[in-house]
């Protein structure tokens, strides 16, 4: 006992220190300087405590989980309780504005987020000054494309403050790319954005934007390794009703040195097979011609969502290719798709992007060579000419590699290419732009699309590479590339001066109301006459064009010559011998 002893002192008050008794307690109304009793303020506790043993638990407050969610009125009857119910993210028939920036899957997006609002009772308006909810589906690839948005919120924020003094006042919304990469400075920055949704966020909308109607910001921009809104069928806008987008993947594995889409988009998911039929189907059914299959990496489709398609085999790549990723195996791949796809109407066009050139094996260019409403125009992203700047660029692949795949494409199939190209990447020389504008001339792209390099946050480059460029330089080198590359634009297309091309009708040329436009086989855009035509297997001579419709356009410099319509029947056998053209 000895040691306990000597522990004593620890535990002596010392003289100084005054032992407290009570706290006196605070009120926060009109009889806090009225004295309580001990009786009165015990019936009070007591009281409290039984409100809360008799109220709601934390599992009342989480949806879909079974328990008695009862808590009891002053009248003692039991009610029922939820934390956001259904009826509160009802949209009422709010009106909602969206605004679509960036590539085709935004468009996509948009079709999606759309669908999943309009199932609750939202109405959608192109009219901005109806709008109670205004979205702007964002792109963060390059530091311009983020300067539209915020320019855009600040026309937005005038019309905002405008509508504070009515019943309805307007909330704005981002979604995309933009939300997932900047979340924190877009809910902080002069507090214009009133929901923030990441491109896996999109169901959680309606209970986003109830949030938002009770004052508060609400964001969710959490990725998902799983989501690829295969349940959710879009409602879909495009001009006409012509032509759609189907999302077939979403995500992207490559890790691109230069590229924020891993970190905006997650990593790669395939939808699954039977829903993009689906939907294709659907569209087929609407009279939609022409589809256009979508992806970060469309090509790398892989569906694993059905046991059968588990096998052991592995992905096959372009010969000289190589991934920064271990080989995947097994999964229904994406000639399988293509040949389903394009075997659901045969006069409906196909078109897919945006691919990797890693994912073109022989089976895929064979199918597209032979299956006749699969487009035959290839959008082959280069990048760079140079094997050091692809190698920086985590490409995958050496310019001879490229130019290997490019060689075994013209022999398979005869249609055009296209492709990608930035100017001014980490480390770039004079050297290694010659040697880009030598590939633009080698290959001959008929379409294009050439940017100068613009640093990301998050990426590899951002963390591992030096932004050495100087902004004067990309932008002559990227001068120098435009330049180039419509030379050779302009040669390829000079050799269908005199051919006869199938072209689907999209509408109006904007150039003149007297003229109608419409898109090839190799996607080049031919505008022709406003007029009848001579009509094939038809009752009368002549039909007029509408949109929807193939016609037949033999190809002057002037885009000026229109030959027959077509039967969409007649997509894959055009008999060169029944044509007679009308100059």
């Amino acid at each position: 006992m000895g040691h306990l002893r000597m522990l004593k002192p620890l535990f002596t008050i010392p003289p100084h220190w005054v032992p407290i008794r009570c706290i006196q307690p605070r009120y926060c109304s009109n009889l806090a300087n009225t004295s309580v009793t001990s009786r009165e303020r015990r019936t009070t506790v007591d009281k409290f405590k039984s409100q809360i043993s008799s109220g709601p638990s934390f599992q009342d407050f989480i949806k879909g989980v079974s328990v008695n969610n009862k808590t009891y009125a002053a009248d003692g009857e039991c009610e029922e309780h939820s934390y956001l119910s259904e009826d509160l993210e009802m949209g009422n028939s709010r009106k909602v504005y969206f605004e679509t920036y960036g590539c085709q899957m935004n468009v996509n997006d948009t079709d999606i987020a759309w669908s999943i609002l309009q199932r609750k009772g939202y109405q959608r308006t192109v009219d901005l000054r109806e709008a109670d909810v205004v979205l702007l589906v964002t792109c963060s690839i390059r530091e311009k494309a983020e300067q539209t948005i915020w320019n855009r919120l600040q026309e937005l924020k005038a019309m905002k403050k405008r509508r504070l003094k009515t019943h309805t006042p307007m909330k704005i919304g981002i979604l995309g790319c933009m939300a997932e990469r900047l979340k924190t400075e877009i809910l902080e920055r002069e507090k214009l954005v009133d929901v923030l949704a990441g491109p896996d966020a999109y169901r959680d909308l309606p209970r986003l934007l109830t949030v938002a109607d009770g004052g508060q910001q609400a964001s969710n921009v959490l990725l998902s390794l799983e989501e690829t809104y295969a349940d959710v069928m879009p409602v879909h806008h495009a001009p006409q009703g012509r032509s759609a987008f189907v999302s077939i993947m979403r995500g992207c594995d490559n890790m691109c040195s230069y590229c924020i889409v891993p970190f905006t988009r997650g990593r790669e998911r395939s939808r699954p097979v039977s829903s993009i039929l689906e939907e294709v189907r659907m569209l087929s059914e609407q009279g939609v011609k022409e589809v256009t299959l979508l992806g970060q990496n469309v090509n790398s489709y892989r569906d694993t969502s059905e046991e059968q398609f588990c096998s052991s085999d592995l992905t096959q790549l372009s010969r000289g290719f190589k991934t920064v990723y271990r080989t995947k195996q097994g999964g229904l791949r994406f000639s399988d798709l293509l040949d389903r796809v394009s075997r659901i109407d045969p006069d409906m066009r196909i078109r897919f992007t945006s691919p990797h050139p890693k994912d073109f094996p022989d089976e895929v260019l064979h199918l597209i060579a032979e299956r006749g409403n699969i487009c035959q125009q290839i959008h082959l992203p280069a990048q760079s000419g140079s094997s050091k700047v692809l190698e920086a660029m985590r490409r995958g692949y050496t310019r001879e590699a490229y130019l290997d795949l490019v060689k075994n494409i013209k022999a398979i199939m005869p249609g055009g290419l296209s492709s990608d190209f930035i100017s001014g990447f980490c480390g770039e020389t004079e050297d290694d732009h010659q040697q880009t504008l030598s590939l633009i001339r080698e290959v001959g792209y008929n379409v294009g699309f050439l940017f100068a390099y613009s640093m990301r946050k998050k990426t590899h480059a951002f963390h591992r590479l030096q932004d050495d460029v100087p902004a004067e330089v990309k932008q002559q080198r990227l001068a120098e590339c435009i330049r180039v590359f419509r030379e050779e634009a302009a040669r390829v297309n000079a050799a269908l001066i005199g051919s006869m091309q199938l072209v689907l009708v999209e509408g109006e040329s904007k150039r003149s109301a007297k003229d109608l436009c419409g898109r090839t086989d190799g996607n080049m855009k031919v505008i022709f006459p406003k007029e009848d035509v001579a009509a094939q297997n038809a009752e009368s001579n002549t039909a007029p064009v509408n949109a929807g419709d193939y016609v037949l356009v033999k190809v002057s410099f002037g885009y000026r010559y229109i030959t027959k319509k077509v039967k969409d029947s007649s997509i894959n056998k055009l008999p060169v011998s029944c044509l007679s053209v009308v100059q």
